[in-house]
C-alpha cells in the first residue's frame, strides 16, 4: 500500500462513531445582528442538506446535543460543515470560527468525557451567507454573485481518534520531506525509506500497530541538524483584509472568528504565539465582542497574542499623504499603548502595494525600527534582492534566521492545531531549517545583534504590479484627497481659534472620529480601488461623512476666530488661507445682488485679509479668438493658443521667451487605451496597452470663450470619447498666475478602457520628479534596464515635473495619483473601466482639475510645490462682518525659507494648552530658517511624531521668532506651548 493510500485510509478513520444532533433550527436575516437580538428570534426546523441565502445575509442556527453517556473517556467534537463562515456561541460567548475553506471544521466539546462534564448543551451557530474570500462569481476576484446559496453538508457530533491523527501528521510531514527535498538530496531518500517502514508496520484495522508506526517516525524526525542550520522563526499569523471581496461589516466578524480560533490554540498550546495588527480590528472587537476582547488582552499579558503594526490599519503605502501616515501611527500606537500597555516596535505591512521612500523617517518618528513585508515577492519583471526565505534568501551567509509567518490569511482564519503539530514535530529535523515558534522581537533582536553584513535598499520600494491601483475607482481617489485637505483646514482653523479666542472648544473628539474614518478608507483594498462594489458604496458615504461633519467643524472654527456668518452678505470679505505662505489668486466674491464678481486678492501666509477693494492686475488677462476656430489667451506671463478641439498648439513662457509644445504636437491632448490585464483587473495595467494608443478627437462642441479676460480668460469645450462618453471642459488662465487649469467633466461608461491626458514638450531630462509624501523622488523617463521599464505607469501625488537645466514644466492635478513621463511627454492618468471585482468602477460622472505650468529655473526655484498645494487648498471666502470697512491683515504662522513646509497645525493630543506644527524640508537641501508667530507662545520644543517631547531644553523665542534647522527632506515637529 502506497503512502498516500494510507493517509487516504488514516483519514477514514479520523473520526470514529458519530450521533446526530438532537435538533437544529434556524432563521435567516439580512442584517448582521448581535448575539443577544439573535437568541430571541424565532427559530424554525431545518435539516442537513439544506441551503441558505441569498449571498450577505446571516442564517442563525440553534442546535441541541446529547452525548452519548458511552462515550465516556473519548474525546468529542462537533462537526459543522457547511459552505459559509461560521460562529459557534456557547453560554451567550463566542468560541470557535469554522469554515471548510480555513480547514475548521470541528469544536471541540471534551478532550476527555467524564461524568461530570455536561452531555447535553445548547449550541447557536452564527452562519455569515459568504465564503472566506467573498462570494465571486466564477473566479475569485470576480464581483460577487448575489444570489449564492450556501449548504449545510453535516452537523454532528463524532468521536475524534487522536491518535489517528498524530499518525497522519507524521505521514504528511515524511511524504512531504520525501517528495520536495529533492533526488540530490540524501535525506529525501531516508524519508522515503521510513514511510515506507511506516507503511509495512502499520494496520489500518489494528491501532495496536499504530505505536510503532510513531515510533519509527519519531525516531526519524528527531534525528538533528549541526549547529550551523538555519532557523525560522514561525509565528502564527492571521491577515485579515479589513474590506476587499466583502464588505466592513464582514470583517468585524471575520476578526472576531479568526481571534477566538487563536485564542482557542492558546489554551491549548501554551507556546503558540500569534501576531495580530491593525488596531482598527482590535477596535471592532472591543465594542462588539467584549468577552473575546478580554481574553485578548489577558493573553497578550501572557506574551501569546502580539499586537503589532503601530497602524489604524494596514494601509495603502504609496496613495495616502505624508500626514495620514502620521496619523496612521498617531492612532494606532496610541490604541496600542492604551489597550496593551506598550507601542509596536515593528511596522507590519506583508501585503500592500509599494512601500513610499518616506516611511522609514516616518516609522521612526513612531518610535518604530522594523520592517515586514512579503509583497515584493510579486514583482512581476525584477526579482526584488530581500527576500527572506531558506530557498530564496538574499542575505545567505549574512543572516541564519528568517521568519514564517502561518496561517489562513487575507479572508482571516489563521492557525489550526494542525500546523501548530507539524511545527512541535519538525523543530530541530536533520535536512529541514530550524524551525521554532517565536516573537517578533524576537527574530529582529537576532538580526539587530549583527547589521553590518545586512543588504540595504534606498528609496521606494516599487512593487512591479498593481499599478492599475493607482487609478482606479476615480471617487474614492477624489474622496481621500479632499477629505485630506479639509481636515487640515479643520485642524489649522480650530487651532487659530482655540489659541485666540477662549470660548472656543478645539473638536478633538470630532476631529479623531472623521480621521479615523478616513484611515479606514486608506487600507490597501479600499483606497487602491481592488474593492468589490458594496465596500466602494460603504468608502464613499465615510467620505460624505467627513465632508459633512467637517464642513460643520470648519464653518464653526472660521466664524469664531474671523465673526461674521457665511449667510451674510456685503461689500467686504475676509480670505483665510490655511498655507504657509503668502498667496496672490483670483477669487469669486459673492455679492448681494446673488451674483459672484472675479476679483484678484493677496492673502498673507497661515492668516487672513479683510478684502474691501479688489488688486488690479499688473497684466490683465487678453483672449482673443483666431480665425481659425482657435483662441490665444495671454497673461504677461504665459500666452497660449489651443485648437478648436480644446488642444494646446502653442504655449509659451513670456519672461523665458520658451516654447513648451513641439511643432506638429498638442498639449491636453486625451487619448484613450485598450486595458485587459493578464488577471488582476482592478490592480494592474500591462505595459502592453501603450500599444493600443488612440487620441479622443470627435469634437461635440467647439472652442467657446467664457469670460473674455481681466482677471480671468477662460474657453470652454467639449468631445466625444464614444457613444457614452464624452468630456466637458473649461479652460482657465488667471491673472498674475504662471500656470492654465483645466477644469474637466468626464461621463464615463467605458469597458476596459483607460483615459489619460498628455503633455508634451519640449523639455528633455533623463529623470522626472514626482511627489511623495513630505517630499519627492525623481525616476527615469527611459527605458535603459528592465527596472527603468517596469515604471512605465508610476504614482505620485500632486504634481509631477520635467526640468532640465534652467527650465522645465510641472504637471499639477487635485485628485489623480498615476503618472507616466517618458522621453519628453507627461502624462496623467484619469480613469480606468475595470470589471472585477466590481462590474461598475468608475462607471458615471466625474469632476477633477489638473494644471500645466511651464517655469524658469528648478521647480524648487519656481515654487512647483507652493502651487500644487494651491490646487488642492482653496482659498477660504466668508464675508465680513458689516462693521468692517478698511482692509486689515493677519498672519500666525510664516517661515523664512520656501524650502520648508508647514504642513499640518494641531492641538496637541494631550494638552489643550498645546499645538503640535509638522514641517518638513521640500527641496532637498540642507536649511537654516526662522518660523515667525504672532500667536503667544511661551515655550517651544521640538517633539517626535508621537508627540513625545525629544529634549528637556526649550527653543529660544527671540521676537516671536524660532530657529530652525533641516537636513534634506527632514520631518520636524514642534510643541508650542501657550
Amino acid at each position: 500500500m502506497s503512502i498516500d493510500e494510507i493517509a487516504i485510509r488514516k483519514t477514514e478513520r479520523l473520526f470514529g462513531a458519530c450521533y446526530p444532533v438532537e435538533s437544529l433550527s434556524f432563521f435567516l436575516t439580512p442584517s448582521r445582528i448581535p448575539y443577544e437580538t439573535a437568541v430571541k428570534r424565532d427559530f424554525k426546523p431545518v435539516k442537513v442538506g439544506e441551503s441558505f441565502g441569498p449571498t450577505w445575509w446571516t442564517s442563525w442556527f440553534r442546535v441541541t446535543v446529547t452525548i452519548p453517556k458511552a462515550w465516556k473517556g473519548e474525546e468529542v467534537h462537533f462537526v459543522w460543515e457547511c459552505d459559509g463562515e461560521a460562529m459557534v456561541w456557547r453560554d451567550g460567548i463566542p468560541v470557535q470560527g469554522l469554515t471548510k475553506e480555513g480547514e475548521k471544521t470541528s469544536y471541540i466539546l471534551t478532550e476527555k468525557l467524564t461524568d461530570e462534564d455536561p452531555h447535553s448543551l445548547e449550541l447557536y451557530v452564527e452562519l455569515a451567507c459568504n465564503g472566506l474570500f467573498g462570494a465571486g462569481k466564477g473566479s475569485l476576484i470576480a464581483p460577487p454573485d448575489p444570489n449564492r446559496s450556501f449548504t449545510l453538508h453535516k452537523a454532528e457530533l463524532v468521536i475524534f481518534n487522536r491518535a489517528v491523527h498524530e499518525l497522519l501528521i507524521d505521514f504528511e510531514i515524511i511524504s512531504d520531506m520525501a517528495k520536495l527535498l529533492g533526488t540530490e538530496n540524501q535525506r529525501s531518500y531516508q524519508a522515503l525509506y521510513t514511510a515506507n517502514k511506516m507503511v509495512n508496520a502499520c494496520d489500518v484495522e489494528d491501532p495496536s500497530t499504530f505505536a510503532e508506526v510513531h515510533r519509527l517516525a519519531s525516531d526519524f524526525l528527531q534525528q538533528q541538524n549541526g549547529e550551523s542550520q538555519h532557523t525560522v522563526h514561525a509565528m502564527g499569523h492571521c491577515h485579515i483584509d479589513t474590506a476587499w471581496l466583502w464588505p466592513y461589516e464582514e470583517s468585524i466578524r471575520k476578526c472576531a472568528r479568526s481571534w477566538v480560533s487563536a485564542v482557542h490554540l492558546m489554551k491549548k498550546n501554551p507556546n503558540f504565539i500569534f501576531t495580530c495588527s491593525q488596531a482598527q480590528q482590535l477596535q471592532w472587537v472591543k465594542c462588539l465582542y467584549p468577552v473575546l476582547y478580554t481574553q485578548i488582552q489577558e493573553y497578550a499579558a501572557k506574551g501569546q497574542f502580539i499586537t503589532v503594526g503601530g497602524t489604524w490599519v494596514e494601509m495603502d503605502g504609496n496613495l495616502p499623504s505624508g500626514e495620514s501616515m502620521v496619523r496612521q501611527f498617531l492612532q494606532g500606537q496610541r490604541f496600542f499603548q492604551q489597550e496593551f500597555g506598550k507601542y509596536c516596535c515593528e511596522f507590519w505591512l506583508p501585503d500592500t502595494f509599494g512601500y513610499s521612500a518616506q516611511l522609514p523617517q516616518i516609522m521612526q518618528g513612531c518610535g518604530i525600527t522594523r520592517f515586514l513585508t512579503q509583497k515584493l515577492s510579486w514583482n512581476l519583471v525584477n526579482e526584488f534582492p530581500l527576500l527572506n526565505t531558506v530557498k530564496n534568501n538574499k542575505d545567505k551567509g549574512r543572516v541564519n534566521d528568517s521568519a514564517f509567518l502561518f496561517g489562513f490569511g487575507d479572508g482571516g482564519g489563521g492557525p489550526t492545531q494542525d500546523m501548530l503539530d507539524r511545527l512541535q514535530r519538525v523543530q530541530n529535523t536533520d535536512g529541514l531549517p530550524r524551525v521554532k515558534q517565536s516573537t517578533p522581537d524576537a527574530f529582529f533582536s537576532i538580526l539587530e545583534a549583527d547589521t553590518t553584513m545586512l543588504c540595504t535598499w534606498v528609496g521606494e520600494l516599487f512593487l512591479e504590479l498593481h499599478n492599475g491601483s493607482y487609478t482606479s475607482q476615480a471617487k474614492i481617489k477624489k474622496g481621500n484627497r479632499k477629505c485630506e485637505c479639509i481636515l487640515r483646514s479643520i485642524e489649522v482653523v480650530s487651532s487659530l481659534a482655540s489659541v485666540q479666542k477662549e470660548s472656543f472648544d478645539y473638536p478633538s473628539s470630532q476631529l479623531q472620529n472623521l480621521w479615523r474614518l478616513l484611515l479606514l478608507n486608506q487600507f490597501h483594498d479600499v483606497l487602491p480601488g481592488s474593492c468589490i462594489q458594496s465596500v466602494v458604496e460603504d468608502a464613499v458615504k465615510f467620505y460624505e461623512e467627513i465632508q459633512s461633519g467637517g464642513n460643520e467643524l470648519l464653518k464653526e472654527a472660521i466664524q469664531c476666530l474671523l465673526g461674521g456668518s457665511v449667510q451674510e452678505t456685503g461689500k467686504n470679505i475676509n480670505v483665510l488661507n490655511t498655507l504657509s505662505w503668502e498667496r496672490t489668486e483670483v477669487i469669486s466674491m459673492p455679492r448681494l445682488e446673488g451674483d459672484e464678481v472675479l476679483a484678484l486678492v493677496k492673502v498673507p501666509s497661515v492668516g487672513f485679509a479683510t478684502v474691501t477693494s479688489p488688486l488690479v492686475p499688473p497684466h490683465p488677462v487678453i483672449v482673443a479668438s483666431q480665425g481659425n476656430g482657435s483662441v490665444l489667451m495671454e497673461n504677461g506671463i504665459l500666452k497660449v493658443v489651443f485648437d478648436s478641439m480644446g488642444r494646446m498648439t502653442s504655449l509659451t513662457h513670456l519672461l523665458y521667451k520658451r516654447e513648451t509644445i513641439p511643432e506638429g504636437c498638442f498639449g491636453n491632448q486625451f487619448v484613450l487605451f485598450d486595458d485587459i490585464p493578464l488577471y488582476w483587473d482592478a490592480w494592474d495595467v500591462m505595459d502592453y496597452h501603450l500599444e493600443t494608443r488612440k487620441p479622443v478627437s470627435q469634437v461635440l462642441k467647439s472652442l467657446e470663450v467664457v469670460c473674455p479676460g481681466g482677471v480671468r480668460g477662460s474657453v470652454r469645450h467639449s468631445i466625444r470619447i464614444s457613444d457614452t462618453s464624452k468630456i466637458r471642459q473649461e479652460i482657465i488662465l488667471d491673472a498674475c498666475c504662471p500656470y492654465i487649469k483645466f477644469k474637466t467633466e468626464v461621463e464615463w461608461q467605458e469597458a476596459h478602457k483607460f483615459l489619460k491626458v498628455e503633455f508634451p514638450t519640449t523639455v528633455h531630462s533623463p529623470n522626472a520628479t514626482y511627489e511623495i509624501q513630505f517630499g519627492h523622488l525623481q525616476r527615469p523617463t527611459h527605458w535603459n534596464t528592465s527596472w527603468d521599464w517596469a515604471r512605465f505607469e508610476v504614482w505620485g501625488h500632486k504634481w509631477a515635473d520635467l526640468s532640465e537645466h534652467g527650465f522645465g514644466v510641472a504637471l499639477f492635478n487635485d485628485c489623480k495619483y498615476g503618472y507616466s513621463v517618458h522621453q519628453n511627454v507627461m502624462t496623467l492618468s484619469l480613469l480606468r473601466a475595470p470589471k472585477a471585482p466590481d462590474a461598475t468602477a468608475d462607471m458615471g460622472h466625474h469632476h477633477f482639475t489638473y494644471a500645466f505650468m511651464p517655469h524658469a529655473g528648478s521647480f524648487q526655484e519656481a515654487n512647483v510645490i507652493q502651487f500644487a498645494y494651491n490646487i488642492n487648498y482653496p482659498l477660504h471666502i466668508v464675508p465680513a462682518e458689516p462693521s468692517v470697512s478698511a482692509s486689515s491683515f493677519w498672519s500666525a504662522f510664516s517661515i523664512q525659507s520656501p524650502a520648508v513646509i508647514l504642513e499640518t497645525i494641531k492641538q496637541a493630543e494631550d494638552r489643550k494648552n498645546a499645538l503640535v506644527i509638522r514641517l518638513y524640508e521640500s527641496h532637498g537641501s540642507t536649511v537654516v530658517t526662522w518660523l515667525h508667530t504672532s500667536l503667544p507662545v511661551k515655550q517651544a520644543m521640538w517633539c517626535d511624531l508621537l508627540e513625545q517631547p525629544l529634549a528637556t531644553k526649550t527653543l529660544p523665542i527671540t521676537d516671536f521668532q524660532i530657529q530652525l534647522s533641516f537636513t534634506p527632506f527632514q520631518i520636524r515637529s514642534l510643541l508650542l506651548i501657550f
